[in-house]
C-alpha cells in the first residue's frame, strides 16, 4: 500500500510539473503584439485606385539601452540567455495588413552585410514595379554580398488560401560605419510597395544566414519576435 501511495504521489507531482511547464511555455510562446499598417488615403496602382497603407519596421544588429529588443512572449527564453548577440526586427514581427490595399513598407536597416547563400534572395520579388528603394535609389536587387537580411512573405505549406509571395533584400551598412547617438550607425532605409489580395494568414522570415547552429539558420532565424513572424491580411 505504501508503495502504491508513493507511486501515485510521484505521478501526481510529475503531472503538476509537466502541466506547469506547458503553461509557462504557452505563455512565453504567445505571439508578439500586433503591428497594424495604417491606412493613409488612396493611391493609383496597376489595379486601379486602391486604399494606401503604410508600415515601418527596423532591423537592429543587437539590443542596446536605446532599443531593448524582444524580451517577452516567444522571445523570453532567448532573451534571458543571449539577448545582446542577435539581430531582430522591431517593434514587432506580428504584422496585420488590410486586404486589397497598396501597402508601402519602410525598413530602417542598421546591421552590416553578410552574404546570402542563394543569389535569388538578393533580388526584389513581388513589389508593384519589381524594385525597392535603397536610400533613395530604386533597384531590382542588390549584390548577394551586400545583403544584411531579407524580408520574405510566403504561404504556409498547406496553402489553401490566396497566393502571396514577397522578397526584398535589406542592404547592409558599411562595416566601419560610425555609431550615432543611439549606439547604431545611420541606417539604410529600404522602401517598397506591394498589393495585398483577399484575407489570409502567412508567414515571413529572413533568408540571410544570421543565426547559429546548422549553416547559421538556427536559433533566432525561426523565432517570432526576432527574424521570423506572421502576416495576417484582413
Amino acid at each position: 500500500m505504501k508503495r502504491f501511495i508513493f507511486a501515485l504521489l510521484t505521478v501526481a507531482v510529475g503531472v503538476i510539473v509537466v502541466a506547469g511547464a506547458v503553461l509557462i511555455a504557452q505563455q512565453r510562446q504567445a505571439e508578439p503584439a500586433v503591428l497594424a499598417a495604417t491606412v493613409v488615403g488612396t493611391a493609383e496602382t496597376p489595379q486601379g485606385t486602391l486604399p494606401h497603407a503604410t508600415l515601418e519596421l527596423s532591423i537592429y544588429p543587437q539590443a542596446s539601452a536605446a532599443v531593448p529588443g524582444p524580451t517577452s512572449g516567444v522571445n523570453a527564453i532567448v532573451a534571458e540567455t543571449d539577448q545582446d548577440s542577435w539581430p531582430f526586427y522591431w517593434p514587432s514581427t506580428t504584422l496585420e495588413l488590410p486586404a486589397h490595399t497598396l501597402v508601402t513598407m519602410t525598413v530602417h536597416q542598421y546591421d552590416s552585410a553578410g552574404a546570402v547563400y542563394n543569389p535569388y534572395f538578393a533580388t526584389v520579388q513581388g513589389t508593384v514595379d519589381g524594385t525597392a528603394d535603397f536610400n533613395g535609389m530604386k533597384k531590382p536587387g542588390i549584390a548577394p554580398a551586400d545583403v544584411a537580411h531579407t524580408f520574405m512573405i510566403h504561404q504556409y505549406p498547406e496553402g489553401g488560401q490566396p497566393y502571396f509571395f514577397l522578397n526584398v533584400p535589406m542592404e547592409g551598412v558599411a562595416a566601419d560605419a560610425p555609431n550615432e547617438a543611439n549606439g547604431y550607425p545611420k541606417p539604410v532605409d529600404v522602401t517598397f510597395s506591394f498589393i495585398t489580395g483577399d484575407p489570409g494568414t502567412y508567414v515571413w522570415n529572413c533568408e540571410d544566414p544570421c543565426g547559429d547552429s546548422y549553416v547559421q539558420f538556427g536559433g533566432v532565424m525561426s523565432e517570432r519576435g526576432w527574424m521570423s513572424g506572421t502576416v495576417t491580411v484582413v
